[in-house]
C-alpha cells in the first residue's frame, strides 16, 4: 500500500449514512476535511456520527494501519473542540479536553473496513471549557460532535522522542571507557544509558563501573551476569547495577481448603522455612487448614481542599447519596477492565476532605488500576464542584504502607480468616509441647503483651516473617508487607478441652499475580509452583485471591511453629542449631 505524506487538504467528503436513534432513523451528510501528521493513504475516508465516532475504511485497510490512527490520537496531549453553534443543551462549544478524557478504540470488521471509534467519558455539555488561542502546528480533524453540527477538533501533538540515529551514534561511535568517563564527568546522565545505548546489558555494565570510579569502593561480590534487565526496564528499577541473590526455600506441603501447597520463601533468616515447615506438617497430619476471603478491594485516598469546612461537608453528603455514587461508578469503571467501585468513604478536616476509595482490581495488586479510576472521578466531580482544589491523588488515609488503623479495621486488599483444629496427639508428638501452653502463651504473648505495647495489627507471634518471605519470592511490593501483616492469632481448646483450634485472621494481604515484580523470570517460577501465576481467564481476580488464602495459611503455620517452640523453650536451642554460621568472616 502506498502512502503519501499529508500536510493539508481534504482527504475526503463526509459520506452519507444511516443510524438509528431514540427509535428513529435519521440521515446526516456533510463536508469535512482532516489533516494528520502522518501519511495517509488517499483512498482512506473518515465518516463521523453524532457521538463522535470516526468510521475510517479503505480497500488497503489493515489493523496495523489502525493502530497508527490510534496511537496518534492518544499521542497528542489535548484535543480542542471549536465551532460558532452551541450544542444539545445550548451550551457553547468551544475549548478543550485532555486526551486522558477520551476512549479510543479500534476495530477491524472485514477486509476492506476498518474502524477507529473516539468517544468522550463524559458529555460534553458538563464540561467548563476554556478557550486556547490556536496554533499553526495543529492538526486539525473536522468532526461531527451533535447530529448536523460541525465541530472542528485540533490535535496537539506531543514532543516527539529522542531520535533512534542519536542513539546508535553514542553506541557505535564511542568507546565503553569514553561513555564511563562521560558519565563521571556528569556529561552523560546515568538514568539515560539505557536509551541512549539501546542495550541494558551494557548500561548496568557502564554505570557499574562508574559508580565504581566515583565511590572509589568495588561492587565485587554483586552478580551482574544472568539477569534479564530488559523485563525491569521502567517497571521494576531504575539505573541497575546488578541484582541481590536472596535464597528460596521451600515448605510444605500445605494442606490448604483440601489442596496441597508447596510454598517458597526467599529469606536469609535461618529457621524460618523450617519452623514453617513444621507448622505444614501438623495442619497437614490433622487433616488440612481451610479459608475464607472476607473482602477483596484496593483503596486510595486522595486530599481535596475548599475554600470552607462547609464546602468540603457538601461534597461529603454528595457523595454519599446512593445516585451520585452510583453515577461516579459509572466513571470509575470505565478506567479499566476490570476496576468496579466498591464504595468511597469520607473523612473531614476543617477544609479538607479525604475520600478513600475502594474497588476490586481483579488479579493484579491494583495500585495503578485505582489511582487512575480515581482520577478519573476527580476530574469528573469538577464540573459540579469546581472551586475543589485536588491536593494529592494520595492524602495517607489510604493508607499504603504505613502502619495505620483504618486497614485494620477496613481492610485494604484481601482479608482473609484461615483456621485449623491440630490433634492432642499432633501437638504432643510433633510440635513437642501441649494445647494448655500453647492457649495460655497465645493470652499472654500475643494478646495480652501486644496490648501493653500498643500494637497496631500487631497481635501474632511473626507473621511479618512469612509475609515477606512469600511476597519476596513471588514480586510483591515488600514495602506492603508492613500493613500486610497485620494478623490476630487466636487459640482454643476444642472437643472437651484435647484439641487445639487456632486461627489467625488479617484484614489487610495486598497481593498481585500480574504486573510489577510477578513477570520476573524467578518470581514467576514461584508463581507458577503455586498453580496461580499470571491472571485467571475465566474469573478474573481468582489467582489474587487464592495467593492470598495461601499467605494467610503459611503464616498460620509459622505461628503454630513458633509458638510451640517458646512453650517448650526450643527456640534458642533451634536457632544456636541451624542460624549460626560455621564460615569464618573475612
Amino acid at each position: 500500500m502506498t502512502t503519501y505524506p499529508v500536510c493539508s487538504g481534504l482527504i475526503g467528503p463526509v459520506h452519507r449514512f444511516r443510524e438509528l436513534e431514540r427509535g428513529r432513523r435519521r440521515t446526516i451528510s456533510g463536508k469535512a476535511s482532516v489533516q494528520f501528521d502522518l501519511a495517509v493513504h488517499p483512498s482512506e475516508r473518515l465518516v463521523t456520527t453524532g457521538d463522535l465516532r470516526l468510521y475510517r475504511y479503505s480497500e488497503d485497510s489493515s489493523a496495523k494501519r489502525l493502530l497508527e490512527v490510534k496511537a496518534h490520537i492518544e499521542s497528542c496531549r489535548a484535543v480542542q473542540f471549536t465551532s460558532d453553534g452551541k450544542d444539545e443543551q445550548g451550551d457553547e462549544i468551544d475549548g478543550e479536553m485532555n486526551t486522558e478524557e477520551l476512549r479510543v478504540e479500534t476495530m477491524k470488521r472485514s477486509s476492506n473496513l476498518g474502524l477507529v471509534r473516539v468517544q468522550p467519558l463524559r458529555s460534553f455539555s458538563s464540561y467548563t471549557l476554556q478557550r486556547e488561542q490556536a496554533r499553526d502546528s495543529f492538526s486539525v480533524l473536522s468532526v461531527y460532535l451533535f447530529p448536523f453540527q460541525l465541530i472542528r477538533t485540533k490535535l496537539f501533538p506531543s514532543p516527539p522522542p529522542q531520535s533512534k540515529p542519536a542513539r546508535v551514534m553514542m553506541n557505535n561511535i564511542l568507546s565503553e571507557e569514553e561513555i564511563i568517563k562521560s558519565v563521571v564527568e556528569g556529561s552523560t546522565p546515568s538514568y539515560s544509558l539505557e536509551s541512549k545505548l539501546g542495550d541494558c546489558r551494557r548500561a548496568v555494565r557502564i554505570r557499574r563501573a562508574a559508580v565504581e570510579r566515583l565511590t572509589g569502593r568495588s561492587l565485587e561480590g554483586l552478580p551482574m551476569e544472568g539477569f534479564d534487565y530488559e523485563a525491569i526496564l521502567r517497571q521494576c528499577c531504575e539505573m541497575p547495577v546488578g541484582y541481590v541473590a536472596v535464597p528460596v526455600g521451600v515448605a510444605g506441603p500445605l494442606l490448604l481448603d483440601g489442596r496441597e501447597y508447596v510454598v517458597p520463601m526467599a529469606t536469609t533468616e535461618g529457621c524460618l522455612v523450617a519452623s514453617t515447615n513444621r507448622g505444614c506438617k501438623a495442619i497437614h497430619v490433622s487433616g488440612g487448614a481451610t479459608s475464607t476471603v472476607l473482602s477483596d478491594g484496593m483503596t486510595r485516598a486522595p486530599v481535596v481542599r475548599f475554600g470552607s469546612a462547609r464546602r468540603a461537608a457538601e461534597l461529603k453528603l454528595f457523595l454519599e447519596e446512593s445516585d451520585n455514587f452510583n453515577s461516579l461508578a459509572v466513571v470509575f469503571n470505565k478506567s479499566s477492565r476490570f476496576a468496579r467501585l466498591q464504595g468511597i468513604k469520607c473523612a473531614v478536616a476543617g477544609k479538607n476532605l479525604y475520600l478513600r476509595f475502594r474497588c476490586s482490581t481483579g488479579d493484579a495488586m491494583g495500585m495503578n488500576m485505582v489511582s487512575k479510576g480515581v482520577q478519573n472521578v476527580l476530574d469528573f466531580l469538577q464540573s459540579d464542584f469546581p472551586d475543589m482544589d485536588i491536593i494529592s491523588i494520595s492524602g495517607n488515609y489510604c493508607s499504603d504502607k504505613k502502619p495505620a488503623a483504618v486497614n485494620w479495621i477496613e481492610g485494604r486488599g484481601k482479608s482473609v480468616v484461615c483456621e485449623a483444629v491440630i490433634r492432642e496427639e499432633v501437638v504432643k508428638k510433633v510440635l513437642k509441647t501441649t494445647v494448655p501452653a500453647l492457649i495460655e502463651l497465645n493470652t499472654l504473648k500475643n494478646l495480652a503483651g501486644s496490648a501493653i505495647a500498643g500494637a497496631l495489627g500487631g497481635f501474632n507471634a511473626h507473621a511479618s516473617n512469612i509475609v515477606s518471605a512469600i511476597y519476596l519470592a513471588t514480586g510483591q511490593d515488600p514495602a506492603q508487607n508492613v500493613e500486610s501483616s497485620h494478623c490476630i492469632t487466636m487459640m482454643e481448646a476444642v472437643n472437651d478441652g484435647r484439641d487445639l483450634h487456632i486461627s489467625v485472621t488479617m484484614p489487610s494481604i495486598e497481593v498481585g499475580t500480574v504486573g510489577g515484580g510477578t513477570q520476573l523470570a524467578s518470581q514467576s517460577a514461584c508463581l507458577n509452583l503455586l498453580g496461580v501465576k499470571g491472571s485467571n481467564k475465566e474469573s478474573p481476580g481468582l489467582n489474587s485471591r487464592l495467593l492470598a488464602t495461601i499467605v494467610a495459611g503459611s503464616v498460620l503455620a509459622g505461628e503454630l511453629s513458633l509458638m510451640s517452640a517458646l512453650a517448650s523453650d526450643q527456640l534458642v536451642k533451634s536457632h544456636m542449631k541451624y542460624n549460626r554460621s560455621s564460615k569464618t568472616s573475612p
